[in-house]
C-alpha cells in the first residue's frame, strides 16, 4: 500500500513504513508517524512529526522498535507484517540480541499471532518486561511468560484483543473517579427520591434504545427491556445469556433465525432498481463467530475483575460487539444492554443506580454514527464480497482479523462523554426535578383538594403553557377552579419551577 506522506520532506517510520515496504492491505492506524527534517515535534493532520534523532534506520527491526516506543501495539498490522516477514530474520534477530527487550517482544508476538513456534530455544536472560507499554496503551492484567522473559499484559487474548490509547482525554477523565462523584450524588438524595428518578430513566433509555434504531415500540416492550436492563450486570455473561437476552429483544421470530447468523450480514440498503446490498458496515463472516465470541467472552472474564478501566472495557467490548454482529437482528440494542452490563458487573455502578447510556447516546446521535463509522468505513474497502440470490452479503476473503484487533480509542473516548453526562446532567436533572415535583405537589395539596391523576394532568398543563392554563383546559378540565385559585396555582408553579426548564 501506497502512503501519501503530507509534505515531501518527511519520510516514514514505524507502521507506516512497514505498511509501504511490505504492501501490507488494511485498514491503517488512526496516527500514522514520520521523520521530518526539523528539530520540531509536529502534528499534520493524521500524521505525528518526529524529530531526525528519532529515525530508526532502514532495518525492519529498527522500525518495530520505533512502533513499540512511539506508536503502541496495532495487531491487526503485526499480524499482516509477520506473515509476509521471513520467519529466519526473526529467529537471527532474536539470537543476535538474545536480552534485548524489543527482540523479545517481537518474539513474543510472532509466535502469539501466529500460533507458531519458532526454532528457538527459550530465553534464559534478560527482565521480564511488558508486552504492552502501559506509557501509550492501557493494559490488562499480567501473566508471566517464561520462554520469551516477557509479562503479557495484553488485554485480551488471541481471538479478540481490542487495544485502547492513553489520550490526554481519557486520562482525563479516568482520574475525574465519576464512579465515585456518582455514588456522592446519589448517597445525597432520598432514597425514594433515587428510586422514582432510576425507575423514570429505566424507561426513558429503553425508549431511547429503539428510538436509536429508528423503532416506535408499544409501551409494553419498552416497559419489558425496561426490565432486563434493570437486571444488567446480574447474571453471568455466556453464550446461553447472550441467546436468553436475544430472546428478550425480538420479539417475533417468525422473520429472524434465533442465535448466532449462518449467513453473511451488512448494515446498510438495497438499491431501490436493483435490489443489491449498499453496505456501510459488514458484519463478520458466520464461521468465524465461534471463535469470536469465544475470544470475545474470554477477554471479558480476564478484565471484569481486574483494575482495567470499567468504562474503557465497556467500550472496547460493547462496541467490539457490534462491529462482530454475531445476530441477525437485535445486536444494536444488545450492545447497549452490554454497555450496562459491564459498567454494573465491573463495580463502576452502584446498585440501584441506572445510567440512562441509550439515552445519552440518542441525544449525541451523529457522534455516535461517527464513532461507528469510525471503525467500519476504512475496513469496507478491504473486505471482498459478493451479492447472495437473497440480496445478503457474502465474504470472499478473510477477514477475522479486522474484528478480532481494533483500536478501540474513539469509542472510549466517546463513552466516557456519555457517561460523566449521566453523572453530571442526566442524574442530577431526573433528581432535582422529582424534588421540584414533590414539593409542587405537596403544596398544591395544601390549597385544593386533587386526586393524582388531575394533579398529574393540572402540571402537564402548566408545563406546556410556560406556567400558565390555557383558556382550554379553563374551560374543560379545570372549569371549577377560581380566578383566585388559578392565579395562585400558577404562582406556585412559578416559584417552584423558576428556571428550570419542562420535564
Amino acid at each position: 500500500m501506497k502512503l501519501r506522506l503530507p509534505t515531501t520532506d518527511l519520510f516514514l517510520a514505524g507502521y507506516s513504513a512497514l505498511v509501504e515496504r511490505y504492501d501490507l492491505n488494511l485498514p491503517l492506524p488512526d496516527r500514522l508517524f514520520a521523520i521530518g527534517t526539523t528539530h520540531r515535534k509536529k502534528t499534520l493532520g493524521n500524521w505525528e512529526i518526529l524529530t531526525p534523532r528519532h529515525h530508526p534506520g532502514e532495518s525492519d527491526f529498527g522500525h518495530l522498535t520505533f512502533a513499540f516506543k512511539y506508536e503502541g501495539l496495532h495487531l491487526w498490522v503485526l499480524k499482516a507484517l509477520f506473515q509476509k516477514m521471513d520467519p529466519g530474520d526473526i529467529e537471527r534477530l532474536v539470537l543476535k540480541e538474545p536480552t534485548s527487550i524489543y527482540a523479545r517482544k517481537i518474539w513474543f508476538l510472532y509466535e502469539w499471532l501466529l500460533g507458531t513456534r519458532l526454532h528457538l530455544a527459550d530465553a534464559e536472560q534478560g527482565n521480564y518486561t511488558p508486552i504492552v507499554n502501559t506509557k501509550l496503551q492501557y493494559a490488562g492484567p499480567i501473566t508471566k511468560v517464561k520462554r520469551q522473559r516477557v509479562d503479557n499484559n495484553l488485554p485480551g487474548n488471541v481471538n479478540f484483543c481490542p487495544l485502547v490509547r492513553r489520550t490526554e482525554k481519557l486520562e482525563t477523565f479516568v482520574a475525574k473517579n465519576l464512579s465515585e462523584i456518582a455514588a456522592q450524588k446519589m448517597g445525597a438524595c432520598h432514597p425514594d427520591v433515587l428510586s422514582r428518578a432510576a425507575a423514570f430513566l429505566l424507561l426513558a433509555d429503553s425508549k431511547a434504545s429503539y428510538m436509536i434504531e429508528g423503532e416506535q415500540p408499544s409501551p409494553n416492550r419498552i416497559q419489558r427491556w425496561g426490565r432486563v436492563i434493570a437486571q444488567a450486570g446480574q447474571a453471568p455473561l455466556t453464550l446461553e445469556e447472550l441467546e436468553r437476552l436475544q430472546d428478550e429483544v425480538i420479539a417475533d421470530y417468525r422473520f429472524v433465525m434465533p442465535g448466532f447468523r449462518l449467513e453473511g450480514g451488512f448494515v446498510g440498503h438495497h438499491d431501490r432498481v436493483t435490489g443489491l446490498p449498499l453496505p456501510e458496515h459488514i458484519s463478520a463472516k458466520a464461521q468465524d463467530l465461534g471463535g469470536l465470541m469465544q475470544g470475545f467472552l474470554q477477554a471479558y472474564q480476564q478484565l471484569i475483575h481486574s483494575d482495567y478501566p470499567p468504562v474503557l472495557l465497556a467500550a472496547a467490548l460493547g462496541f467490539g460487539f457490534v462491529f462482530i454482529h454475531p445476530f441477525e437482528d437485535g445486536n444494536g440494542r444488545l450492545h447497549r444492554y452490554l454497555l450496562h452490563h459491564f459498567l454494573a458487573a465491573s463495580g463502576f455502578v452502584k446498585p440501584g443506580v441506572v445510567f440512562p447510556v441509550s439515552a445519552v447516546i440518542l441525544e449525541r446521535i451523529t457522534q455516535y454514527k461517527a464513532v461507528l463509522e469510525a471503525f467500519s468505513k476504512p475496513r469496507l474497502a478491504h473486505i471482498e464480497w459478493k451479492p447472495t440470490l437473497k440480496n445478503n452479503i457474502e465474504v470472499t476473503n478473510d477477514t477475522m482479523d479486522l474484528y478480532r484487533y481494533f483500536d478501540a480509542t474513539q469509542q472510549a473516548e466517546f463513552l466516557y462523554e456519555c457517561v460523566e453526562q449521566t453523572i453530571q446532567v442526566s442524574l442530577p436533572q431526573e433528581v432535582d426535578y422529582l424534588t421540584r415535583y414533590d414539593r409542587f405537589v405537596t403544596q398544591l395539596k395544601a390549597m385544593l383538594e386533587l386526586p393524582d391523576v388531575r394533579l398529574n394532568l393540572l402540571l402537564k398543563f402548566l408545563q406546556q403553557n410556560a406556567g400558565r392554563l390555557s383558556k382550554r383546559a379553563l374551560e374543560k378540565e379545570f372549569s371549577k377552579l377560581t380566578f383566585e385559585e388559578v392565579e395562585q396555582i400558577e404562582r406556585l408553579y412559578a416559584s417552584v419551577f423558576q428556571r428550570y426548564s419542562s420535564h
